[in-house]
């Protein structure tokens, strides 16, 4: 796994991680591949995984179910509590990992220019250790690898930025 660049990782806090990554998509495109299933299981997790569980419900006090399955086997969980979904602008939610200590509040902003999307997720984390641990655990590439299978999948659907638009 490994950040080819298009996701932007940066540190704004002692207990804080920031993902910022461009989509060559409009924000609603963007936000319902956050929150629908069919999609999700398309693009979530880095290359050569499968998300074998993927149940969510999308609304305020819900929450999401999610397993990734690795090409040699192993499995990775995670669930999470929607806490405010303002579709399709922001989402917040609070999210474990079955086998990791305690939670985040991953806050979700998806703002939209010339027809891209930028997403801005940032993790709030208990404490500075449990940011450090994520970070030393590979995070930031398996999410980049992830973002990047996404917007491979806008692409391979003849999504495109309007003309002018960055590329």
């Amino acid at each position: 796994m490994k950040n080819t660049g298009t996701l932007s990782v940066t540190l704004p806090s002692d207990r804080e991680i920031t993902l910022t990554r461009l989509f060559k998509a409009p924000r609603h495109l963007v936000y319902e591949a956050f929150t629908k299933p069919e999609i999700l299981r398309r693009w979530f997790g880095p290359r050569g995984w499968t998300l074998i569980t993927c149940d969510v419900d999308t609304r305020v006090g819900g929450g999401f179910r999610f397993v990734l399955r690795a090409p040699d086997g192993r499995e990775l969980g995670m669930r999470g509590v929607y806490r405010e979904l303002s579709p399709p602008e922001r989402s917040v939610h609070i999210e474990s990992f079955d086998d990791f200590p305690g939670e985040a509040r991953v806050t979700s902003v998806f703002t939209e220019q010339d027809g891209c999307t930028t997403l801005t997720a940032t993790i709030l984390y208990p404490s500075r250790e449990v940011r450090d641990a994520v970070i030393r655990s590979g995070m930031e590439h398996g999410a980049a690898e992830s973002y990047d299978r996404l917007a491979e999948m806008f692409a391979a659907s003849g999504i495109a930025a309007p003309v002018g638009a960055p590329r």
